[in-house]
């Protein structure tokens, strides 16, 4: 045999022992991966005898989410005794039940009242956080700040996206309780971290041409980063903060459910009542408000954004409703 056969034979025998261990590995890995999670389902008290044993009133409670029951849709139709979707429909066929829904508040949380909150959470909560964000996204970029002293205002935005906007309005607690302006200042701080961090990349990419032609007449440092840097890019800017009041939508839906008021929180409230007819009313109004945000917010930022041509389809709405991360202000696409 030949030395370049027998170097030839040499070489499989080692492609043959690498897939071996790669094999035993893997099979390893996934042994491991399956007693973590089982160890850690025990932790937890799962055991799927109790899922069999409960699957029954699960089911009682899906065929009370299929039948969703609009009583408190508005306080005309709290106040007539309406139920179902006769509720919903005599509502409709009385405008001014809306308006009196949304003024009257506190005679009761109703549907309409609670979606308002809501969007005027996300909306407000965005428009306070904005100014900070811009502040901090700006001076957060090396091409303004000068390294390492940018990272101060980094690693700022860094520790506000660590938090959860649910962990923000607990924090906010002392300051208003667990209450709507909770939720509000909720919002709005998650909104300096994620909207100022999408600024701060976006600076990133400006090129250096309109900056070197403003500072060669003689403009201040103010003066270069507004006319040189943030001109390039204050469309992508506003398509950005469509795209944070599209995400704080969803957020205000979430804090609803510890009670910081809005839809989310009638939702919870009747799930706690064990009225799940009454929740899947209020869960086909948060459907609604998501899916009509977000297609707006698609369409604006399509015209906004460069390389944009096509804002989303309904489907890709539809899908993007099971992306958990938008819903606690932490998605990957921030």
């Amino acid at each position: 045999m030949s030395n370049a056969d027998e170097r030839l034979r040499d070489a499989l025998s080692e492609i043959e022992r690498a897939q071996s261990i790669r094999r035993i590995l893997t099979v390893l890995g996934v042994v491991a991966i399956l007693a973590a999670t089982g160890a850690g389902m025990t932790y937890l008290g799962f055991t799927l005898a109790d899922i069999v044993r409960q699957l029954p009133t699960f089911a009682n409670s899906l065929v009370a989410f299929l039948t969703p029951d609009f009583h408190f849709f508005t306080l005309y139709a709290t106040d007539n005794g309406l139920h179902g979707w006769n509720a919903l429909i005599q509502s409709v066929l009385n405008p001014g039940s809306f308006i009196d829904s949304i003024l009257n508040r506190d005679e009761g949380l109703t549907i309409v009242g609670g979606s308002v909150a809501t969007i005027l959470i996300g909306f407000c909560g965005t428009v306070l956080g904005f100014p900070l964000a811009l502040l901090f996204g700006v001076l957060g970029s090396e091409r303004v700040t000068p390294f390492p002293f940018n990272f101060i205002f980094r690693g700022t935005m860094s520790t506000i996206r660590a938090i959860p906007a649910l962990v923000w309005v607990l924090i906010y607690v002392p300051l208003v309780g667990i209450s709507p302006v909770g939720a509000l200042l909720a919002v709005a701080t998650d909104t300096i971290g994620n909207l100022g961090r999408l600024f701060t990349d976006e600076l990133e990419e400006v090129v250096d041409g309109p900056i070197e032609a403003i500072s060669s007449t003689g403009a201040s440092s103010s003066q270069t980063v507004v006319f040189g840097m943030l001109s390039q890019v204050s469309s992508s800017f506003v398509a950005w903060t469509l795209y944070i009041l599209e995400i704080n939508v969803r957020i205000a839906v979430s804090l609803g459910v510890v009670g910081a008021g809005g839809i989310g929180q009638y939702v919870s409230g009747r799930i706690g009542l064990l009225r799940f007819s009454q929740a899947a009313a209020g869960i086909l109004v948060i459907i609604v408000i998501v899916l009509t945000v977000e297609l707006v917010s698609s369409r604006l930022r399509a015209r906004l954004r460069p390389g944009e041509h096509e804002g989303k389809s309904i489907v890709d709405v539809l899908m993007s409703l099971g992306d958990g991360g938008k819903w606690l202000g932490s998605s990957k696409n921030q």
